[in-house]
């Protein structure tokens, strides 16, 4: 009997189907969410008002939902098929209402100095690129929990959760650092301003240093135990492990751009003269790295 013939025969074949009936009601859900928590009729949005930023900034959160889900269905079915409903609805609603805390934190806290949601309703696509971006990289570490983490008892919400938190406290203390970066090199102006300037390939840099950050620091998951006995101790050295993995990264995008980029300040072109060409290939390069090192440590 082949594998085929073995799937349309055995139960798993249903399992399966329930899996994509409730991967696609959420992600059809993710829109009206957005819309219902922001206050925004996404159709007059999208198609009355043509607004590019914001069908950029639902895109990155549906594809972020997609990711999410992605690391809920991974893995053993539950012994049965109601086990299973259950397991995939519960991962996947707590998937999308980690998103949507990991935007919150990103609005409020990140991006400190301007109104997201006035910004994409005034069509900045450079805030609406920093949105989505913001979105695949929370999803990329929500993912990465969801798989390390196994069973649905509160403490394996609390793990997820609490390990949520300490990736979100990196990446705003990095975000933190580029600002400060930023400023230094710009006579004071602020990274944040750029981004209320429309300066998309600032948008872009950025953007694409924020996922490739987040691949690199969820490399942990694979090497730290879940054990729920000694939590604490888990998520301090899955902690240790992410900011050694971040140190890794920077080093070896800041040795590979010096090379592949030679001649080019990146800085004065993304910066001053928003050469979207450079601010792509400072990202695939930053993602390039991430990968790279996802692949040799998994």
């Amino acid at each position: 009997m082949s594998v085929f013939e073995s799937l349309l025969s055995s139960d798993l074949l249903l399992f399966l189907i329930i899996d994509l009936v409730i991967a696609l009601i959420l992600l059809s859900a993710m829109r009206f969410f957005t819309g219902a928590v922001d206050n925004i009729d996404t159709t007059d949005e999208l198609a009355k008002r043509d607004n590019f930023a914001f069908g950029i900034s639902l895109a990155g959160a549906i594809f972020g939902l997609g990711l999410v889900l992605s690391g809920a269905i991974t893995g053993e079915k539950a012994a049965t098929l109601p086990l299973e409903i259950l397991s995939i609805t519960l991962y996947g609603v707590t998937g999308l209402v980690l998103i949507k805390f990991g935007r919150w934190i990103h609005d409020h806290v990140s991006l400190n100095h301007l109104d997201k949601n006035i910004e994409i309703a005034q069509r900045n696509v450079a805030v609406a690129i920093v949105d989505a971006s913001a979105a695949i990289a929370t999803a990329i570490i929500i993912r990465s929990t969801l798989i390390w983490a196994d069973g649905l008892e509160v403490i394996t919400f609390v793990a997820i959760f609490s390990a949520f938190l300490i990736y979100q406290t990196i990446m705003l203390l990095m975000m933190r650092y580029r600002e400060h970066r930023y400023s230094r090199g710009n006579l004071g102006t602020t990274m944040q301003q750029a981004f209320r300037d429309n300066n998309i390939a600032a948008a872009v840099r950025h953007g694409g240093y924020l996922i490739a950050v987040a691949i690199s620091v969820t490399v942990g998951s694979n090497y730290v135990y879940y054990d729920t006995d000694s939590l604490m101790t888990t998520l301090g050295s899955w902690m240790l492990f992410s900011f050694i993995m971040l140190t890794t990264f920077t080093v070896l995008a800041i040795i590979a751009k010096k090379i592949i980029l030679n001649g080019v300040n990146i800085n004065k072109e993304v910066d001053l003269q928003n050469n979207v060409g450079v601010a792509t290939m400072d990202v695939a390069i930053n993602l390039s790295i991430a990968l790279i090192l996802s692949a040799l440590l998994i």
